[in-house]
This record gives C-alpha cells, structure tokens and sequence, in this order.
C-alpha cells in the first residue's frame, strides 16, 4: 500500500452495496424520462425528426438532413441509431422506438463511470493506508465500494436529468466520453489482463466520439489522457501499458476517418461576451453539476500530492476539457454535461477523506432540500386535481392555460411508490450501515431519482403540453385539406420535425422547385420570416387564415394561409 495516501479506510467501511438495490436504482432513474412522454422541443423533437427522414430514405445516411437542410446538430452515429431502431422496431411508435438506442446509452454511460472508477481506485497510488494491525480496506472491495460512490454521485448530478433522457447526440457523447475514461483507466494497468479490450474501448469510444459531432474533443481528450499515461508510465516504479502505442495509432485512425469523412469541421463557437454571459456561465457551473463540485474541489486537496497519479490526473484532464469546451461553446450547458462522469469518479474519491461533519451536512442538506422539492411536486400535483390549495392551482391556470388535468392511477402509483422508497431510504440511512464509504451519496443520489421520476409521472401530462409541440401541430393539422402537402416558411428544424410527426403532415419548403410548392393548399408562416415571405411565394395567391400558438407561450405562435388562386 502507499504509506503517503491521504485514505484512511477500515474494511467495515467497504462493505458493498447490494447488486439488486443498485440495478433496481438505475432502472428508477434510467426508465422514466424514456417512456411515455411525448418528444419536447427543440432538441429532442428535432433529433427525431432527423432519424424520421433518414428511416424513410429522405436523407442521406452521411449528411443527415431536413427537408433538403442540413440537420441543426453534427454527426450522423446518434441518428443512424434512432433511424435503425425505427425501421427494426415497427410495431412501436417512431419516438418509443427511437429512444430505445438512447436508453441502452444513458446505462451504458452508468456502467462505464462505475468501471472507470473501479478501475482507478485499483491503482496503487489510490489505495488506502496500511494499518500496522491489519484491518484496513481490501483492495477490491475498496475499488468497488469507490465504484458504487462513483456512479451515486453521476446520478445525483442535477443537470445530468432531462438531457441524459433525449434522444440527441448529446445523449450519445455523454456515453463515449464515460467510456473514453473507462478505457484510460485500463490503459494505466501495466498488468492488464486483457489489454486488447481496453484498446479495442478505446479506438470504438474515439470513433464514436468523432461520429458523433465532437471530433476535436475526442482530439483532445484522447492526446491528453494518452499524454498522460505515457507521463505517468515514466515515472520510477511504474511501466507502460504495452499497447499503449495502439492506443495512440487508432486515436490517430479515428480522427483521419473523421477527416475523410467530412466530420473535423469546427463547432459553433460560443465564448460568453460579457460579464452577465459569464456569470450565466458560473451559475450552470454551480447547479449543473452539484452535489459532485464541491466533493471535487475536497478531492484536489485532500489528495494534492498525487496529483499526476491515473486517479485524480485521469478524470481531472477529462473535467477540464469539458468545462473550456463548456466555455467556448454556444450551447454551454449541453457541452457541460461531458463533464459529469468524470466529476462523478473525482467526487467518490472525496469520501476516503471526507471528515464525518462534512459528510452528516451532505445529508442534512440532501434530505431537507429534496424532500421540499418531493413536497411541492406533490401539492402541485393535488392542487391540479382539485384545485386545493388555490394558489398553486391558480398558477398552474395561468402558466398554461388550456391545460386540462387527467387523474392516471398508474402514474400516481408510480409517484407513490417512489416517494414511499425515499421515506424507507431515509429511515435506513439513519439507522443502518452508517459506516459504508458510500453512504454519503445515497440520499444525493436517490433525492434526485425521486425528484425526476415524481416529474415524469406526477407532472408528465402537464410538461408534455407545456413542452412540446403537439398540441400546436395537431391544430395546425386540423386546419389544413387532409392529404394535401403544407408549404413551411422560416420553420424551424424542430417545429418542421413537430409538424411531420405530430401533425402527420406531408411539408415542402417554400424555396424548392415551383412544380412542387404548387400541389400544396396551405401554408405555415414563421412570423419572423413574413416581411420578407413576399420574395420567397407569391402572396396574391394566399389568404391569412389563422395564428395558431402554444397556449402556455403565446411568444411563439405559427401563421397558417390557404391558397385561393393558382
């Protein structure tokens, strides 16, 4: 053991969660958010419109496409996915079957962050102290402890919710990245027993990452986790992996595929332009990815002498190229959520340091802040079926009117259940197994699965019409001839993709070949683009007849003509 560890661990401290309550857990948190739930903008509905156009052969499987424009969102892998799972999976409707690749990711994102930890706590240089009467932690059963931490603390991230359960390339990234570390941290075994697995992870992770619309993090992640090994391998007691050289060639083979592909081309760049986009920034840094900061920041000093060990320098490279990605791009918040797998590994190593104090405060604030939030979602919900306590019910009314409440029996069992196993949960925290190194992470963990699966079962109905665009679609097709094509002017990708699932309606934009746009009857109008819609049709053959808006955003609202003249 490494007598300058900071780990004091005793082997009553590593006791191991049970594999059934875990993989019960997961599914708790993984299920919901994937079923039964309409696609919500814009995102998500329009990744599936893209996997719609590629499953029924209007685009190209290597430049996915709209209606002729390109897809808003790089890479094609994450929509080859959906789109296959579409074609394969008839007999369920296009967004189930298209969420089911996207499910199978989320876990996998789940067991490569509980491996990458494994793996890393393995390494001599993490392993706890030696006590001079025997009694502390063994090996393996301290590696799988930190492992069951590792993957409680992903799950306790709050930003990693709603985006973790889209079905968008994000969703896709999220995974290779888990799976990238994963691979680093077998790559840093000199004694690994299958080497060609962790090569073989590697090289699919990194090609998967390039496919996926992120070449030029997959770049520099992949050259510095290698730069990394090749450091440490150098070191006096340590070897190289013997494959390491692999690994390096197929990074380098991934990204000349990306290259000959046409997927190097540089992301949109973002940086925040002044003091308000930099404190906008810092906000999402603080609450995207609590509880796992602070335990983060608390791993970088209790273990600041091994800095450059594979435990800390591995995940920590991976949480910086995420947070400058993060920085730079225009879409901060999705960037940000590469960042959590590895924030999650580096938190579970806080807790063979963390002072008793620090950890009853985790849980003091972890069961009072989620049991409010268990509170409100459920007086919310009361106050939606029978209109008591008023006030909630009058907000309700008025940030989406036209909502209608339906009493689901099976969706408040589900919320019932849920809230009766964090009540059980907590009761066994306080009373069992007070000396597992996990335990600081329980409640964080099954706070918010309880939150998120009370919000997908609970508010569901009220977030499918408060999010998506079905509601507008399904008006919109109710005014327009049935079997008639719609011209679309200045749409965008995700009210296209609405409007062609959930309106069933057959579009063509308004710039494509005359002999086309002439068969359409009717017309939808983005009122941005109607100044200048003069140029684009000719307005004396149309006559308004409608605006058509989400009733909980009446900012955003659709413009509906018919043709009177040929």
């Amino acid at each position: 053991m490494n007598s300058t560890t900071p780990a004091i661990v005793t082997q009553s401290a590593v006791r191991r969660l049970p594999r059934l309550a875990l993989i019960l857990f997961c599914l708790a948190y993984v299920l919901p958010g994937f079923l039964g739930r309409e696609p919500w903008k814009n995102a998500d509905v329009s990744a599936l419109g893209v996997m719609l156009e590629m499953a029924s052969g209007n685009s190209s499987w290597w430049q996915p496409q709209v209606l002729g424009v390109a897809a808003d969102v790089d890479g094609p892998l994450p929509y080859w996915l959906g789109a296959v799972f579409i074609r394969f999976l008839p007999f369920l409707n296009a967004d189930s079957a298209a969420r089911v690749p996207f499910a199978l990711l989320l876990a996998l994102t789940l067991v490569c962050t509980w491996y990458a930890v494994y793996h890393l706590a393995r390494q001599k240089s993490a392993q706890p102290i030696a006590f001079a009467f025997g009694g502390e932690a063994n090996p393996v059963d301290y590696a799988r402890s930190l492992a069951d931490a590792g993957l409680l603390a992903l799950v306790a991230c709050l930003g990693l919710a709603q985006m973790s359960h889209e079905t968008t390339p994000d969703l896709a990234r999220l995974a290779m990245v888990s799976a990238l570390l994963m691979a680093a941290a077998r790559l840093a075994h000199a004694d690994d027993r299958h080497p060609w697995r962790s090569v073989l992870l590697w090289s699919v992770s990194a090609l998967a990452m390039v496919l996926s619309g992120a070449p030029w993090v997959a770049m520099s992640l992949g050259a510095g986790l290698l730069l990394a090994l090749l450091v440490m391998g150098s070191h006096p007691g340590r070897t190289l992996h013997p494959l390491l050289p692999s690994a390096a060639a197929l990074l380098a083979l991934a990204i000349g595929i990306g290259a000959f592909t046409g997927q190097m081309s540089w992301p949109a760049l973002g940086l925040p332009a002044g003091f308000d986009d930099w404190r906008r920034w810092g906000r999402l840094l603080v609450w995207f990815t609590w509880p796992a900061w602070p335990l983060v920041l608390w791993t970088l000093w209790g273990w600041r002498r091994q800095l450059l060990s594979p435990h800390v320098a591995l995940p920590l490279w991976t949480v910086l190229v995420s947070v400058v990605n993060s920085a730079i791009n225009a879409d901060f918040d999705r960037a940000l959520l590469l960042a959590l797998p590895a924030m999650a590994a580096l938190a579970a190593f806080a807790l063979p340091t963390l002072r008793r104090s620090v950890s009853a405060l985790i849980d003091w604030f972890t069961l009072i802040f989620f049991t409010i939030c268990a509170l409100a979602i459920w007086v919310i919900w009361l106050a939606m079926q029978t209109g008591i306590p008023a006030k909630p019910a009058a907000n309700v009314a008025r940030l989406a009117p036209g909502f209608v409440p339906e009493f689901s029996l099976l969706l408040f069992l589900a919320g019932l259940l849920a809230t009766v196993a964090w009540v059980w949960l907590v009761v066994w925290r306080v009373g069992r197994n007070r000396q597992a190194i996990w335990k600081s992470l329980v409640l964080p963990a099954a706070g918010a699965t309880l939150c998120w699966l009370l919000l997908m079962s609970l508010w569901l109905p009220l977030l499918d019409f408060a999010r998506s665009y079905g509601p507008v679609s399904r008006s919109i097709a109710r005014l327009v001839p049935t079997g008639s094509c719609v011209l679309v002017d200045g749409l965008s990708q995700a009210q296209i993709a609405a409007l062609q699932y959930q309106g069933g309606l057959q579009l063509v934009r308004s710039l494509e070949d005359v002999s086309l746009t002439a068969r359409c009857r009717s017309m939808v109008v983005s009122p941005e683009s109607q100044p200048t819609l003069d140029q684009r049709v000719q307005l004396t053959h149309w006559a308004f007849r409608a605006s058509v808006s989400r009733l909980s955003d009446r900012k955003e609202r659709l413009l509906v003509y018919r043709r009177v003249a040929n």
